[in-house]
C-alpha cells in the first residue's frame, strides 16, 4: 500500500473559505483567485488549490479555464432541481419526526427555532435556519436521509444566501414565525399540516429568488 498522505491544511483553508462566502465576504459570482487567497492565509497555493477543489465537489464555486474559479451563481435550473430534491428530502423528514421523534428531538427543534429571535442580521439568520434543518433530519434518526441532506447542504445554505441577496424585506420577522408554526406541527405529530408549512416555507425563498413574488 502506498504511504498515507498527510491531510489537514486543505481542508482548514476550505474551511475559511467557505466562512467566508457563508459570512457575505464572497457573495456568488464573486472571483476567488489563488494568489490573492494564499497571501491572506499566509498558506502555499497547492492547499488553496486543493481547498477549491473540495468546495466544487460541495457546489459552493465553480471552476472554469477561461474564467477561473468563481462563487457559484445558481442557475433557474439549479434553483429547481435543488428544490425537488429538498423537497424530497424534507418530506421524508417530516413524516419520519413526526412518527418517532422523541421529546428531547422535538425539545432540540424548538431551541434551535428559538435560536432565530436573537439573529442581529440577515447572514446570521441564514445560520440559524440551517441549523433548524440540520436539527430536522437529526431528529428523523436516520442516518443516510442525514447523509443526503449533507450532500446538498451547502447549496442550500447558497442559496439562501441568494435569497437575501435579491430581498430582506421583512426577513428578520418573517423566518421565526414561520419556524415556530414547523416546531407546533412536528410537535402536535400532525404530519399534513407539518408537510404543508414546510411546502409553503420552501416555495416563499423559491419566489423570492424568481423574483416572482410582489411587494407589499
Amino acid at each position: 500500500m502506498a504511504p498515507a498522505r498527510r491531510r489537514g491544511l486543505a481542508e482548514e483553508v476550505a474551511d475559511r473559505i467557505r466562512e467566508a462566502v457563508f459570512d457575505g465576504t464572497y457573495a456568488p459570482g464573486a472571483q476567488l483567485r489563488e494568489v490573492e487567497l494564499s497571501g491572506d492565509m499566509d498558506v502555499s497555493r497547492g492547499p488553496v488549490r486543493e481547498a477549491l477543489r473540495l468546495l466544487e465537489r460541495e457546489g459552493l464555486v465553480h471552476c472554469a479555464w477561461h474564467r477561473g474559479t468563481t462563487v457559484t451563481t445558481l442557475s433557474a435550473t439549479d434553483v429547481d432541481e435543488l428544490d425537488s430534491l429538498r423537497g424530497a428530502l424534507e418530506d421524508l423528514a417530516v413524516r419520519l419526526v413526526v412518527a418517532r421523534a422523541s421529546d428531547e428531538d422535538l425539545a432540540s427543534l424548538a431551541k434551535a427555532a428559538g435560536m432565530m429571535e436573537r439573529a442581529v442580521d440577515a447572514h446570521e439568520m441564514v445560520r440559524c435556519d440551517i441549523a433548524f434543518h440540520d436539527a430536522v433530519f437529526a431528529a428523523t434518526g436516520h442516518q443516510r436521509l442525514s447523509d443526503a441532506w449533507n450532500g446538498i447542504r451547502c447549496q442550500v445554505h447558497l442559496f439562501l444566501l441568494t435569497r437575501i441577496g435579491h430581498s430582506t424585506e421583512d426577513y428578520l420577522e418573517r423566518i421565526p414565525s414561520e419556524h415556530r408554526e414547523l416546531v407546533a406541527a412536528l410537535r402536535a405529530r400532525d404530519a399534513g399540516a407539518a408537510l404543508d408549512l414546510f411546502a409553503v416555507h420552501r416555495r416563499h425563498a423559491v419566489d423570492v429568488v424568481r423574483g416572482t413574488t410582489q411587494p407589499d
